[in-house]
């Protein structure tokens, strides 16, 4: 790649244990881009946008989790091939190429940028590697699950919305979709442990045991799911929290001209896939009819 004097080539890559498609997925759709880019914890990205073609145009904000700063990273595409190469010109005219090699069920990412003069080489590269190690990390737990993708408009604002999902009462209403009985227990704070569960037809308690990863308010939830409840009892281990355990389900609350845009991206094993496809549809319409009231 190119560059004038006043610039310098930085390149970084990884090894991503995931086959070449659902790399490119992984990282060219805003429903996942959220989830990864990121160099540090206390920095997100609540909103992605991208047009990904020849001419198109991309968008990442990023800020810090306390609000206190935020930025755009924006720029245009010059060259999509798909599973092979991204070519970019940022809107500081900095030109990035990002890579992918495939070899069966692993994808190397090799990603070359040029350099601002604000920030030391060092420094910038630092930070790129990190949110390249973010995307791997991202992308070899989403490979272990099939993710599911839910979406609704809801005429109420992001506030609204955060609010009448997450509280005790309205919670019960909305998740009565999955099942009558459906509370939880525990808090939504981060890292707070909760218990989302309910009782089956012969009166047997069960459901998941989690944890909150993320929690920004009127923004963005994630869940992590640790377990099981079994008959009233957590159960931490055995083959059957194997395939629960570290799946993700997560909720983005994005303002659009003055409504919510409402997002659900969910971890799911094939034995509830059709299950969510029915239920996930009734409980937003639900919810929606709950914050437009």
């Amino acid at each position: 790649m190119e560059t004038n004097s006043a610039k310098k080539a930085v390149t970084i890559e990884a090894v991503i244990q995931a086959p070449v498609n659902k790399v490119w997925e992984f990282w060219s759709e805003p429903r996942h881009i959220i989830q990864w880019n990121s160099a540090s914890d206390d920095w997100h990205t609540p909103r992605a946008t991208n047009d990904l073609r020849v001419g198109g145009r991309f968008l990442s904000h990023m800020e810090a989790k306390d609000g206190s700063i935020g930025f755009d990273f924006t720029g245009s595409y010059d060259v999509v091939e798909l599973h092979k190469q991204i070519d970019t010109t940022l809107d500081d005219d900095r030109k990035v190429q990002v890579s992918f090699v495939a070899c069966g069920n692993e994808t190397k990412v090799v990603q070359s940028f040029e350099t601002e003069n604000e920030n030391s080489v060092e420094l910038q590269r630092t930070g790129w590697q990190a949110i390249l190690n973010n995307f791997k990390k991202y992308a070899e737990e989403k490979i272990k699950n099939d993710t599911m993708h839910f979406e609704i408009i809801i005429h109420a604002s992001t506030a609204i919305v955060y609010q009448k999902m997450l509280a005790e009462k309205t919670y019960q209403i909305w998740t009565a979709a999955f099942n009558p009985t459906s509370h939880y227990k525990g808090s939504w704070e981060k890292d707070a442990k909760i218990l989302f569960i309910g009782t089956d037809s012969n009166g047997i308690e069960g459901g998941m045991v989690s944890k909150i990863k993320e929690n920004v308010p009127d923004q963005f939830v994630s869940i992590e799911h640790l377990g099981l409840v079994q008959d009233g009892i957590e159960l931490m281990s055995g083959p059957e929290v194997e395939s629960w355990a570290g799946a993700y389900e997560n909720y983005s609350f994005t303002e659009v001209d003055g409504k919510t845009l409402l997002t659900i991206d969910i971890d799911v094993n094939d034995e509830f896939r059709s299950y969510f496809e029915t239920t996930w549809p009734k409980a937003l319409n639900i919810l929606k009819t709950i914050c437009e009231k």
